[in-house]
């Protein structure tokens, strides 16, 4: 216990060190993001400080003797394409093509607890969605960083009750989500996550959260993604119906009108999205502890229809009141 605090204070300094001299590096180099109409802030920011969270997985990495190689080599792969579309923007079949082979990665690192083949289809397609999902999730201060400390708190207090990673692998990008966090959950940032934030952080997830699920045998743990999953899928549904692109950059989310139209502070939406999964957390830890096969079915069906429910009845409300073409 004493080695890993030791560990993990001396990673915290390392990354707070490595933080501040990309907020320079960037700065001199005009790494920054400039508001537009799609935006949900005024003030040109430093982009691409996410690139804290693969630093810190890469770390533990090589501290640790490369535990998950193949992990960590998608993850590298994802992460490199990612900062660099941040610089400058890079064609969508190569970064595609990016994601195909690190998601692969990650599925081959998966696949050692040999799992049937017809499966992994469907892993890749719901891996490449939470990555999506992530991206598009990521617009005001401290949603990414928040977010996920609170998924990875769940992940390591469920791995009290049952081993399925190497516990160091949480803790590191915990210390990365909370070094980052010290420079985004703000008022005014100090700057954005960037793709390579969003998407490293969203490909770091997935992956103990699969172990977690391929562990237990339980498909229940996939709902530590429900309120992101939520608010993706039923945005996704609403600009459908409005027959628009879903490929190109929108203020549609639920947060967005929280934060735009609504003019609720950035940290205060974050703060609610990260309560609300907090509280979702704490309903699948005791209905995966006491409940049956059934109870938990329906334990998730619920959940998500009364996130649903919430989200859309929210939703529109803001869109009467602000008088917004739906």
């Amino acid at each position: 216990m004493n080695e890993l605090l030791i560990e993990n204070l001396l990673l915290l300094m390392v990354l707070c060190l490595l933080a501040v001299a990309y907020l320079r590096m960037a700065d001199k180099l005009n790494i920054i993001d400039k508001p537009n109409q799609r935006s949900s802030h005024t003030r040109i920011t430093v982009r691409g400080g996410g690139v804290i969270f693969p630093v810190s997985l890469l770390l533990y990495s090589i501290i640790h003797g490369f535990p998950y190689l193949y992990f960590i080599a998608g993850l590298t792969l994802i992460a490199v394409i990612s900062f660099a579309d941040d610089l400058k923007h890079q064609s969508r079949k190569l970064r595609l093509a990016v994601h195909f082979a690190a998601v692969l990665l990650l599925l081959f690192q998966v696949n050692e607890m040999s799992l049937p083949y017809w499966l992994l289809p469907i892993l890749f397609v719901l891996t490449i969605g939470v990555i999506n999902a992530y991206n598009f999730m990521d617009g005001i201060n401290g949603i990414t960083s928040g977010y996920a400390i609170i998924m990875l708190l769940t992940l390591i207090f469920l791995h009290q009750e049952v081993s399925f990673i190497d516990v160091q692998y949480l803790y590191a990008l915990l210390t990365g989500a909370l070094v980052f966090a010290c420079m985004n959950f703000r008022k005014k940032a100090l700057c954005f996550a960037g793709d390579v934030g969003s998407v490293s952080m969203a490909f770091s997830l997935v992956f103990p959260v699969m172990l977690l699920i391929f562990t237990t045998g339980n498909p229940l743990f996939i709902l530590l993604f429900g309120v992101y999953g939520v608010d993706t899928v039923l945005t996704i549904v609403h600009r459908l119906m409005k027959r628009e692109n879903i490929f190109e950059a929108h203020r549609q989310h639920l947060f967005q009108y929280l934060a735009n139209e609504a003019k609720w502070p950035h940290v205060s939406v974050s703060a609610l999205y990260m309560s609300i999964q907090l509280l979702l957390n704490t309903g699948i830890y005791f209905v995966w502890k006491n409940g049956n096969a059934n109870t938990q079915w329906w334990f998730a069906i619920a959940s998500m229809l009364l996130l649903g429910a919430v989200h859309t009845f929210v939703k529109f409300s803001i869109i009467r009141r602000q008088k917004i073409v739906a």
